[in-house]
């Protein structure tokens, strides 16, 4: 028998080979172009909420557009299909494959998760992205969740809250002995030094709380949220700034053996839909906070700043809760103090490169 070999100095052989190769290396690329993603994505916020609710319907529009209809995504109002603050658990059962998720809620059983959300006394929208993207913070996240099978993808982040909706005004750090107040997060343990009733209640529920005297006091979001939830209408003094949230960062949460099976383009295509949807957030967000606050004298709610000497006060104590947490968990010590020396290498170029604003 005569045996067969290919001599690639002859042109057709050189076709051939070069035929088959090209079809070795496109079929992968040509069946991830085929693959259809269809998911159900419960996000934790009402997508009517701008800046913190509407960017996950932003994305799944944008994403079956840009997919030519390949990706898309099915959103869930919160508590259609699970509780709010259960989101991650669902996902990591793959009860279902992806949710848009405030990972702070998850703090009971991954303390470290409040680092990714909202931080007392934290960075800034744009430090935090920095952090994330180019710094530590997307692996450091990556491998909290990777043992909760969940990959996070950041996907949406807005400015500072106010510092909250009080009936009475704050006029020293004694004022929030007793208070009845909802509040979130590690922010919420800090007021609890300062003597507070601290509570935590979804968004529904907030305003038939404050309406009926169940809690005095309450923070949520921006300004232009907060209206909409009308605590407005029951409490007239909303102070500032928002030290107990200087960001609010929300993660679209797969399950990992979802994210596993994609192909590489359709990771590709998330990553980038989501990467915009932040971008989208937070310019919403920085959008319409001044025509809100500018309103306030015509509903009668007064705008007032925390004093100087409350905010050193509620920072000591933010300092003490951060050591507790960092001596209890190590996840919560790793990441916070990566959080700790980017702001520290950071704060040389915002002191020397921004302009001040009241000179």
């Amino acid at each position: 028998m005569k045996k067969f070999s290919f001599d690639l100095r002859h042109t057709s052989t050189k076709l051939i080979v070069a035929s088959l190769l090209f079809a070795s290396s496109s079929t992968p690329l040509l069946a991830d172009t085929n693959e259809k993603v269809r998911w159900k994505v419960q996000t934790v916020f009402g997508t009517n909420l701008p800046g913190l609710g509407d960017p996950i319907a932003l994305v799944a529009e944008q994403i079956k557009t840009a997919s030519n209809g390949n990706i898309q995504f099915k959103v869930y109002e919160p508590g259609k299909i699970v509780p709010p603050f259960a989101i991650t658990e669902a996902v990591k059962n793959k009860q279902i494959p992806a949710g848009l998720a405030l990972l702070g809620y998850d703090q009971g059983k991954i303390p470290a998760s409040a680092l990714l959300s909202h931080v007392p006394f934290g960075m800034e929208p744009w430090e935090y992205s920095a952090w994330w993207y180019d710094g530590e913070g997307h692996k450091l996240a990556e491998d909290l969740y990777a043992k909760h099978n969940i990959h996070p993808v950041l996907c949406g982040i807005i400015g500072p809250e106010t510092a909250g909706w009080f009936r009475e005004e704050i006029k020293s750090i004694d004022d929030f002995k007793g208070l009845k107040i909802r509040f979130a997060g590690l922010g919420g343990q800090v007021l609890q030094k300062a003597g507070a009733s601290v509570t935590t209640i979804p968004s529904g529920e907030i305003f038939p709380s404050l309406e009926k005297g169940a809690i005095d006091a309450t923070e949520f979001s921006m300004p232009a949220i907060d209206q909409l939830l009308g605590f407005d209408k029951v409490a007239k003094n909303n102070y500032f700034p928002g030290w107990h949230q200087t960001f609010t960062a929300n993660h679209l949460v797969i399950n990992k053996d979802v994210w596993n099976e994609l192909g590489a383009s359709n990771k590709a295509m998330i990553n980038m839909a989501c990467t915009a949807g932040t971008l989208r957030a937070l310019t919403r967000g920085e959008y319409l906070q001044g025509s809100i606050i500018n309103s306030f004298a015509e509903k009668g709610v007064n705008a007032r700043k925390l004093d100087d000497s409350i905010l050193a006060t509620l920072k000591s104590y933010t300092d003490d809760v951060m050591r507790e947490q960092s001596d209890k968990d190590t996840d919560f010590k790793r990441i916070y103090d990566s959080q700790q020396s980017f702001m520290e290498e950071y704060k040389s170029w915002k002191r020397l490169a921004y302009l001040p604003r009241d000179f």
